[in-house]
């Protein structure tokens, strides 16, 4: 198999459906316009933010029934090398809908289905033969995947010396921060709870960030601020960019493909103040698209020379 720079993971990948209705109502019929579909799963719109900056990389994710099928159609679709692997149970869906009576957007996401102790071995395989410079696991675990799964991806990652992403949370992150990643991408609550606390201010960020790279938890800790912006901290660098104010119609994938641009920044040797722009440039523009589109490139663009003196 071709050797690639960035290799993205997604065990509880998903068929992502959305529509538009008008009035919700109860005991009532709700009529919908035709759905649109794209693929879903932290790592899998991780690579297609990737792509839409010009980036390759290699999406590994689980796949099952008639729905992985059909994701895996659309993977192609978007110009991205992926390797599948097949799981027994059907690959989940979400479903967005969007009241255009009201603009309220409504999000329905179903949990995984189990993935099997000898499923779960194959995935490992599948991302211990591969040598990436970046590795990243996003996404929630499905049933059956025990909460140290993550931490076993980041043992693999420190014998190959890749540099490993996580963008999760609880336990799952946790566990990894123990081994020790390269880069996480917590909120403030997740943040707040990484380090045992009730909850952070924006001036505490940046120490508890801090607490955990002195820790050997991670080496850079993106916090994102929402509507606010984001963070980025090392030991030796804190990076606040604010967010550009954008007409938003949807934020599923925008977190996703922050990640994405601040992994794509990294391969191509950016420094840390584009890192985290790149990041905040490719979430805002997610925003500014309907559904569970992500980003388009030209968007992001547009919106990182805007940030650039920012």
């Amino acid at each position: 198999m071709e050797s690639f720079d960035i290799v993205t993971i997604t065990v509880n990948s998903a068929l992502d459906k959305s529509t538009h209705f008008k009035g919700l109502v109860p005991e009532q019929k709700i009529r919908c316009d035709e759905p649109r579909y794209d693929v879903g799963g932290g790592g899998i719109n991780v690579s297609k933010a990737i792509s839409r900056l010009g980036g390759t990389s290699l999406a590994v994710f689980t796949s099952g029934g008639p729905m992985g099928k059909m994701l895996e159609e659309l993977v192609a679709k978007e110009s991205v090398e992926f390797k599948a692997i097949e799981v027994q149970t059907w690959t989940r869906e979400s479903f967005v809908a969007v009241d255009d009576n009201t603009n309220s957007q409504y999000r329905f996401g179903f949990t995984g289905g189990k993935i099997s102790e000898e499923e779960s071995e194959r995935i490992l395989e599948a991302i211990a033969a591969l040598k990436p410079k970046f590795l990243v696991a996003s996404g929630s675990l499905n049933e059956g995947l025990s909460d140290d799964f993550y931490r076993k991806i980041a043992e693999i990652a420190k014998k190959s010396n890749a540099k490993l992403i996580v963008d999760t949370s609880g336990e799952a992150l946790k566990k990894a921060l123990e081994v020790g990643v390269y880069m996480i991408k917590p909120n403030v609550g997740e943040l707040a709870k990484l380090i045992g606390v009730e909850r952070l201010e924006l001036e505490e960020v940046n120490e508890a960030a801090k607490q955990i790279i002195a820790k050997g938890g991670a080496e850079i800790v993106v916090v994102s601020l929402g509507p606010q912006g984001a963070v980025l901290v090392t030991k030796d660098v804190y990076e606040f960019v604010p967010a550009p104010n954008v007409a938003k119609k949807s934020t599923v994938g925008a977190g996703d493909s922050m990640v994405g641009g601040m992994v794509w920044a990294l391969s191509q040797n950016k420094s840390l103040k584009e890192v985290i722009r790149w990041g905040v440039a490719c979430g805002s523009a997610t925003t500014m698209n309907e559904g569970t589109q992500l980003f388009k490139g030209e968007d992001a663009k547009r919106l990182f020379e805007w940030l650039k003196n920012k």
